[in-house]
């Protein structure tokens, strides 16, 4: 098992894409949940 630097600083890119989407993924389910929150809340 070897270690190639320049092989890790040429994956960064993916793995911030990788980052990215799951942070998105994330904010999806993030505004749904508000979204139903807000529409199925409790009516005074």
């Amino acid at each position: 098992m070897n270690f190639n630097p320049s092989a890790f600083v040429d994956n960064l890119k993916y793995m911030g894409e990788g980052m990215l989407g799951i942070l998105a993924v994330m904010a999806v389910i993030i505004v749904i949940t508000m979204l139903l929150n807000r529409l199925s809340g409790k009516k005074k």
